[in-house]
């Protein structure tokens, strides 16, 4: 008996432990699960990176969805801004859930935001779109995810020329989004003024009769036999004339933007400039973009952004005529602009930002850009589906100038912040010696030791053809 009641009382004792033992794991496991935070599920089944960054501010809304900032230097002024929000973003979102706050900056505010989250640790930006040059240098500054990490962006080819500018500093900075450049608009009335020795073939083809020379003796005939000044540039406040001073004229007469800036070439490149001035429309510097004096006829010859002189074309297409720009002694230097989609380092919701690329880099995306903003597409498959008609008038001016035999192409630099200052310094030549009428060679050497110190200040490379 008593050995009975030995074994159960240790049963009875068993069954007490295994209450108090399981009540306790309850009662830890029940309060465990009211303190852990929820997270998000993640937005694909990729293992290259964590949905969300330690350091990322908190992006999801109340109800779990993901909202990212899309920042850029591109598509910023109003109209262009209206067509990304109203147009463009929607459909993704609608597809993906994914909301996006698309935010447009000026390239030293981007610059110095994206250095200020860097270093804070504290980056709120999950795609950035910019120029090649600005791309470069937060590269450089290993402020950029090297994309080869992501899955392959299917359905669409890359031109090698792209592909090759988008690997920087060892990485693969960004993805080629757009492309531009600017060219020359010309009204077909003025074919009936050509100089002697200029054909219309020469000047759509872009052959070696289409000088800077040739261009000047073109508006001097038109004046004098027009009695108008019908040779226009965007050198308004926010034109992009000084384009044109850097990329297009120190190019074609020094053979380079930078490193030639107080040349005996650059003295006779502002002396032909001061001699063309005399033939060009007058309020050229306050116009910010040649569409509308086009349009207007106040002009007949004009050189623009390809976005800012879409409209000319599209509105009378059979009125106009895009064609190269001139070549100069050094050859026909002209900028290729490329606008790439990056991603931040420390980027919060980096799934998310690649799933906006892969969208905004589809030919079908591409040619809806095209089409709104005059962008052109930086993948094959959108470039054949161009469709017939103004735009495609505009294409094959485009084509035309990337075609020329004698093209020296242009890169804009990458000064970040200090892009300012570099343009600020062209524009002040421009006013010193065309407008105030000062001897450039004085002018010149006197400005050229600044702008040389703001690609020292930057640690940036100069830009190509200086670079070779």
């Amino acid at each position: 008996m008593r050995g009975q009641a030995r074994t159960t009382s240790i049963i009875i004792a068993t069954i007490i432990i295994i209450i108090i033992v399981g009540g306790l794991a309850w009662y830890y496991s029940s309060r465990g699960g009211k303190t852990t935070p929820t997270t998000s599920p993640p937005l694909s089944s990729s293992t290259s990176s964590p949905a969300t960054s330690p350091a990322a501010p908190a992006t999801s809304t109340p109800t779990g969805k993901v909202k990212i900032v899309w920042a850029s230097t591109q598509l910023v002024p109003p109209k262009e801004q209206a067509f990304v929000k109203q147009e463009l973003l929607p459909s993704f979102k609608q597809e993906t859930g994914i909301d996006v706050e698309f935010v447009g900056m000026s390239y030293s505010d981007l610059s110095l935001k994206l250095e200020s989250e860097e270093k804070a640790g504290k980056v709120t930006i999950s795609v950035i779109a910019d120029l090649h040059g600005g791309l470069d240098l937060f590269a450089s500054k290993g402020w950029l995810e090297d994309l080869s990490k992501f899955p392959p962006l299917s359905g669409r080819t890359f031109p090698k020329i792209l592909e090759d500018y988008s690997h920087l500093h060892g990485i693969k900075a960004y993805v080629p989004w757009l492309t531009a450049t600017y060219v020359m608009v010309v009204n077909k009335k003025a074919f009936d003024y050509l100089p002697p020795g200029l054909t219309k073939e020469d000047v759509i083809m872009g052959t070696e009769k289409w000088t800077y020379d040739a261009l000047l003796a073109w508006a001097k005939n038109l004046y004098e036999k027009t009695g108008k000044k019908l040779l226009g540039f965007p050198a308004g406040p926010h034109g992009l004339f000084v384009r044109f001073l850097h990329g297009y004229l120190y190019p074609s007469f020094t053979g380079a933007q930078v490193k030639n800036f107080d040349s005996p070439d650059a003295v006779k490149m502002w002396n032909y400039l001061k001699e063309l001035w005399k033939y060009v429309n007058p309020a050229s510097t306050t116009w910010d973009a040649m569409a509308d004096p086009l349009l207007r006829g106040e002009v007949w010859i004009a050189w623009d952004h390809t976005a800012r002189i879409k409209d000319a074309i599209t509105t009378k297409p059979e009125d106009f005529v895009v064609v190269p720009t001139p070549r100069g002694p050094k050859g026909r230097g002209f900028i290729l602009v490329i606008v790439g989609l990056a991603i931040p380092k420390n980027a919060p919701h980096e799934d998310a930002a690649w799933k906006l690329i892969d969208y905004l880099t589809r030919p079908e995306t591409e040619v809806k850009i095209l089409k709104n903003v005059g962008f052109f597409p930086s993948v094959q498959e959108a470039a054949g589906a161009v469709p017939e008609g103004p735009l495609k008038v505009l294409a094959k001016g485009v084509n035309s100038l990337l075609n020329t035999k004698d093209a020296l192409v242009a890169m804009i630099p990458s000064l970040g912040a200090k892009g300012g200052d570099f343009k600020e310094i062209y524009i002040t030549a421009f006013q010193r010696i065309v407008l105030q009428g000062q001897d450039p060679a004085s002018v010149t050497k006197e400005l050229k030791p600044q702008l040389l110190k703001l690609f020292e200040e930057a640690g940036a490379p100069l830009p190509p053809p200086d670079s070779g």
